[in-house]
């Protein structure tokens, strides 16, 4: 059964940094395009960034410039570098397969709160 299991959230200040970090177990993670989402309090959860099994990375237009992110494929592990934090990122952000759907199962996500 596929696990994920995100870490790395927390509260920052404005303009602030955080690395998020998810290992995934159960699936050969390096088969697969895989994708960071978050969802914000009363919003839908949304991709904001995705990686294919190649590298090529894409991101959303809210993101781009301030998030990274990365795939460590030795050690199942997907990473998101967020960078110039806006309070208006503050959402539980989860991992998760992005082509051709996420798996049929979530983590628990990471909490990301910007705010002064």
């Amino acid at each position: 059964q596929v696990q994920l299991v995100e870490s790395g959230g927390g509260l920052v200040q404005p303009g602030g940094s955080l690395k998020l970090s998810c290992v995934v177990s159960g699936t050969i993670f390096g088969a697969w395009s895989m994708g960071w989402y978050r969802q914000a309090t009363g919003k839908q959860r949304e991709l904001v960034a995705g990686i294919t099994t190649t590298g090529t990375t894409n991101y959303t237009n809210s993101v781009k410039g301030r998030f990274w992110i990365s795939r460590d494929n030795a050690e199942n592990t997907l990473y998101l570098q967020m960078n110039t934090l806006k309070p208006e990122d503050t959402a539980v952000y989860y991992c998760n397969r992005n082509v051709p759907a996420p798996f049929g199962i979530w983590g628990q996500g990471t909490q990301v709160t910007v705010s002064s």
